[in-house]
């Protein structure tokens, strides 16, 4: 099936009004979208923010743009269209700034197409069938829409995200088939199937929940096969864009609970919870020391790109874990080791594995005393500095994996120095005050000019690092996205390069 902008059916057969491949759609909007591109790029600095908006989405799009015009002086210029077709053109085009896709499908494929870069959840929708006020054809269900006396106007599949959703979940219910052969008009848009039923053209369209509502003329029917099609209204910034910063200050304001989601919700639409709205925001991450080598120039791209500001607070796990019980509320931790996340589980979210470390055997370099195992720690009078096991998790895992070999208790006089991080031991051992020391391979990255690293063949030498959300931020989106940039490509490369061992997947 082959879904013009307006192909009409009969009862003699298809009348085409207008037939609009879905090909000659996405070259128009190319086009389109090109010279918007040469025009915006004609401006120069302080050129207006582009944004691409699913059509259905405009009454509030629209007054949250018109309000963030008024507060900062910025032009937001938008270009309306289906989903799809907005997509296809943007994919073409590689210009613009930010996507809003009627259901989060567009941004996935976006992703994965590499023109999206950051995605932001705004509200939800769901299908429902649109009837005159009145229902004057007594419609109750889906099925009454392939009765002989029913015209019936839908949204294409391949432009629109509402017909996207429709047939898939009349594909589901086993009715799609029969449904599209009995369709009287497929729409480029939902809102011009929502026109088609105000004016009476058709007698019901299947249009989005939050479409229906801005209609006084319609009548929402809700139908079984539907009502559980729910999609996200998905922000996306682009990749494309060349004022990263602005894009996402506009992203973050449209996202806002306190900026732009209340005019989502005053249009009918059902607002996610989000983000305090900040100009700046100012955020605060806990750290365990281990991970500075890995994940500085993450937070320092991130701040830049996102226009926010980072406090990252590093210290041994323990410390760290002792303030938050304390009653510190940081907006994420990222921990040294899961078992240190977990005595705070209840503070946060979304815990994710980023990456792993492993305990090792540091000695100087060429080992001239001839350590080989944990056991030789015993041996009278060498000095034995460990990460210390209530401060550390590094310490913590090393208390563990001695107690399990039976050495702890053993240590006696030889232990000289427990130090909440592992950067204080390394130093004293390259300093010769110290014999061996247990501590991390990334520990090791940077100082193998003047020491080495036994690996300690035991599980509990085993480590993993987790990111989470604090439960109590003002900003757990925007959280996430630094998660995001956390175990992207370039992150994981660094985190490679100073020690650890890749566990993250990147979103």
């Amino acid at each position: 099936m082959m879904y013009g902008t307006s192909q009409m059916r009969s009862a003699g057969g298809v009348v085409t009004a207008a037939v609009i491949v879905v090909a000659s759609l996405i070259a128009v909007a190319a086009l389109i979208f090109l010279l918007q591109a040469r025009r915006a790029a004609a401006r120069g600095p302080g050129k207006p923010l582009l944004v691409y908006c699913a059509a259905g989405i405009k009454p509030p799009v629209e007054a949250v743009a018109r309000a963030y015009e008024q507060e900062f002086g910025v032009a937001i210029q938008l270009q309306y269209g289906g989903s799809g077709t907005l997509l296809s053109g943007i994919r073409l085009a590689k210009t613009g700034d930010l996507f809003i896709a009627a259901d989060a499908s567009y941004i996935r494929l976006g992703r994965e197409q590499g023109v999206i870069a950051e995605a932001i959840p705004l509200a939800w929708m769901h299908p429902v069938i649109a009837v005159r006020a009145g229902n004057p054809k007594q419609i109750r269900t889906v099925a009454d829409l392939l009765r002989p006396d029913v015209a019936v106007a839908l949204a294409n599949p391949e432009a629109a995200s509402i017909g996207k959703a429709t047939r898939t979940a009349l594909q589901a219910a086993g009715t799609w088939a029969a449904l599209e052969s009995h369709v009287r008009v497929f729409k480029p848009t939902v809102n011009d199937v929502a026109n088609d039923v105000k004016l009476g053209t058709v007698d019901a369209g299947i249009v989005w929940n939050a479409t229906a509502r801005q209609y006084p003329e319609l009548q929402i029917v809700d139908d079984a096969s539907l009502t559980g099609a729910v999609e996200t209204v998905t922000l996306g910034v682009l990749g494309a864009t060349r004022q990263p910063a602005a894009a996402l200050h506009f992203a973050r304001y449209l996202a806002a609970r306190d900026r732009g989601l209340p005019l989502f919700a005053r249009h009918h639409y059902d607002a996610v919870a989000g983000d305090a709205w900040a100009d700046v925001p100012e955020i605060v991450l806990f750290s365990g020391s281990m991970l500075r080598p890995g994940v500085e120039a993450a937070l320092k791209e991130f701040e830049v790109r996102e226009g926010v500001r980072i406090t990252t607070v590093y210290n041994g796990c323990g410390i760290l874990c002792a303030q938050m019980r304390a009653g510190q509320r940081p907006d994420a931790y990222f921990a040294c080791d899961t078992s240190f996340m977990n005595t705070v589980a209840e503070l946060y979210v979304d815990s994710t594995n980023v990456v792993g470390n492993d305990l090792m055997l540091i000695v100087a370099k060429g080992n001239p005393l001839g350590l080989k195992t944990p056991a030789d720690l015993l041996r009278p009078g060498l000095r034995v500095g460990l990460p210390h096991h209530e401060k550390s998790a590094m310490g913590n895992i090393a208390w563990k994996l001695l107690v399990d070999l039976g050495l702890y208790d053993q240590l006696g006089a030889n232990m000289k120095v427990e130090s909440p991080t592992g950067d204080f031991l390394i130093n004293q051992i390259r300093t010769g005050s110290l014999d061996a020391v247990i501590a991390c391979r990334s520990n090791l990255t940077g100082v193998r000019e003047y020491l080495d690293g036994l690996p300690i063949d035991h599980p509990l030498a085993r480590m993993t690092q987790p990111y989470a959300v604090g439960k109590a931020s003002l900003y757990p989106h925007l959280m996430a996205r630094l998660r995001e940039t956390i175990l992207t490509p370039a992150s994981r490369q660094r985190f490679i390069s100073a020690g650890f061992r890749w566990l993250g997947t990147q979103p």
